[in-house]
């Protein structure tokens, strides 16, 4: 048997397991940690240095990388392993010889349409400022000039770690405009770079057309999806803005690739829309308004002889809806006197919209809906809850999502290898019984480990109608985070009227286990947008942190977790008027 005892100890005191990042790892960043666990008995060396570890071992030390290949190397005892990690370069390509434009520099890089008279902008990057630069188009030549006092922003995400301000350019883009008089197919535009007696020239890979202003017949898309999603801009990187209705029409006024903007000035995907010829601008026309209590809410009757697209603001008591390319003919109005709503008023605004505004006797919103039925707009205003003070949550429906989940959608690692799925779930069964033990019914988006999609989650929120929607999850930073000492908790919500609940459960849950702070965070997540109901993602810890991941997997801990957060949502509805 001693062997066999030997054998095992030599292996524990080299044991080593690396969670993150994998080898051959691709990242922009200029550092990167390294997630693992080792022998807390036996030094691990990353890079020739002793690390930090947490009482059990686990370790997640950031460490500098160089542009191209970095190997990472960590031993414990006899044991080493090595990950190779490449960091890609956000410097822009240019040539050998740094006369030229940037690889893929050149705008438009996708066919585009404008109206005529309307600017069309075009940009390219160079090495420095001392150029000259134009660009043919038309039989127009169009100078470029420089803009030297340029920045360049990080992506979304970089908010999480703190990087998110500008910084400073790595080239100089050159950029200009120019009003288009004749219509037509333009062709594709030829960019010229000058300095001295060199000259260089190249196309663009994006063509321009120039379309006449709206005449009969003219292009209108039709929303084919139950809901399309629209934007500020052509692009996913671009915000999302109130989502636009199935049957919904509105007027082409240019595109981008395979994007459309409409009318009303928000884009949508080519691929949600059916693009068809019409003799006028689609155009709506309101006139009688009528509501009616309906059990919970307020039902709000828009009749219209088209559907037209619509747009939503909520701001403390208020709740505006914006209908877009709609005209008033409006006399009168049928608007019953109702416990939950104080008063309404509209107005005409400029660009044929119509604006409707509701005043609540209550400051805290608890969800709306908005649908077509054939083309009459329903607007649907939840009432607040009745709240029984003695048990505030005695009739209350909450929704619980545990994050991820199934074979594939693991959520962050750990230093063990455990993903986030896993105290998710364990977390939110214990919420449950907590919950229910205190009187309120508990929707689940999940109760074992399988894979339900985003969409579905949103879609289960959207049926359930609950008070409150709550979405658990555990954190993860991008690679440029310092894993080893950013740690608490974190909530994050999208509309207004779920911005009290997520401050609220914040303060809560890190004045009640004295966690760490996070932050509080506006986020366009999949499970912060359903509006039926007040709904908040929590960030309950990160599973990176070698520390704090030992808290959340401890069973005494995740028990203390789960009942501060249903003594929180107690709390927060029994302050509710």
């Amino acid at each position: 048997m001693t062997p066999v005892m030997i054998a095992s100890s030599v292996q524990a005191e080299s044991s080593l397991h690396l969670s993150y990042p994998p080898d051959n790892h691709e990242t922009f960043a200029d550092r990167i940690f390294i997630i693992g666990t080792a022998n807390p008995n036996q030094p691990v060396v990353i890079n020739g240095e002793s690390i930090y570890r947490s009482p059990a071992g686990h370790f997640a030390p950031s460490v500098p990388l160089e542009i191209g290949e970095n190997v990472i190397d960590v031993q414990v005892g006899d044991r080493r392993v090595q990950r190779r990690v490449i960091r890609l370069s956000r410097t822009p390509n240019f040539p050998e010889d740094g006369f030229g434009f940037a690889e893929g520099s050149l705008a438009p890089a996708v066919d585009i349409t404008r109206q005529v008279g309307e600017l069309v902008c075009f940009s390219a990057l160079a090495p420095g400022a001392d150029f000259n630069a134009s660009v043919s188009l038309g039989g127009r030549q169009i100078p470029l000039l420089p803009e030297t006092n340029g920045s360049e922003l990080p992506g979304n995400a970089a908010v999480l770690t703190g990087e998110n301000q500008p910084q400073t350019a790595m080239a100089t883009r050159y950029e200009g405009c120019h009003r288009f008089e004749t219509t037509g197919r333009l062709g594709q535009p030829v960019f010229e770079l000058r300095r001295g007696d060199r000259r260089l020239r190249e196309t663009a890979s994006g063509a321009v057309e120039i379309r006449p202003a709206p005449v009969s017949p003219l292009s209108v898309a039709r929303i084919i999806n139950r809901e399309a999603i629209s934007r500020t801009g052509p692009g996913t990187s671009y915000s999302r803005l109130t989502p636009i209705p199935e049957g919904v029409q509105a007027a082409i006024t240019g595109s981008e690739g395979d994007w459309l903007r409409l009318d009303y000035g928000v884009w949508v995907h080519r691929g949600e829309v059916e693009v068809q010829e019409a003799g006028q601008p689609p155009q709506g026309v309101i006139r009688s308004i009528s509501s009616r209590q309906q059990g919970d809410r307020t039902e709000i009757r828009f009749p219209l002889n088209r559907r037209v697209p619509p747009q939503v603001q909520q701001e403390g008591r208020r709740f505006r809806l914006i209908l877009h390319n709609t005209t008033a003919q409006t006399d009168l109005i049928a608007f019953n006197a109702n416990p939950a709503i104080r008063s309404m008023t509209w107005q005409q605004l400029e660009g044929d919209r119509v604006e409707y505004t509701f005043e609540m006797t209550s400051p805290q919103q608890w969800g709306y809906d908005l649908r077509y039925d054939n083309t009459t707009l329903v607007l649907s205003l939840r009432h607040p809850p009745e709240i029984n003070p003695s048990q505030p949550l005695s009739g209350t429906t909450i929704f619980i999502d545990p994050g991820h989940g199934g074979p594939e959608d693991f959520g962050a690692t750990s230093p063990t290898g455990i993903r986030e799925k896993e105290p998710a779930l364990t977390v939110s069964l214990l919420l449950r019984d907590e919950l229910e033990r205190r009187g309120a019914r508990v929707v689940l988006s999940r109760e074992t480990d399988i894979d339900v999609g985003l969409r579905e989650r949103m879609d289960m929120i959207q049926k359930a109608e609950p008070t409150l929607a709550l979405s658990i999850h555990y954190n993860a930073l991008p690679d440029s985070g310092d894993a080893e000492n950013t740690a608490g908790i974190g909530t994050f919500w999208y509309h207004p009227q779920a911005e009290e609940l997520a401050i609220f459960l914040y303060r809560h849950l890190v004045e009640d286990l004295n966690r760490p702070e996070y932050g509080v965070f506006w986020a366009n997540f999949a499970l912060t947008r359903p509006q039926i109901a007040p709904s908040v993602l929590l960030e309950l810890g990160f599973m990176i942190n070698p520390d704090e991941y030992e808290w959340i997997m401890d069973e005494q801990e995740q028990q203390r977790l789960a009942v501060s957060l249903a003594q929180g949502i107690e709390a927060w509805l029994a302050q509710q008027p």
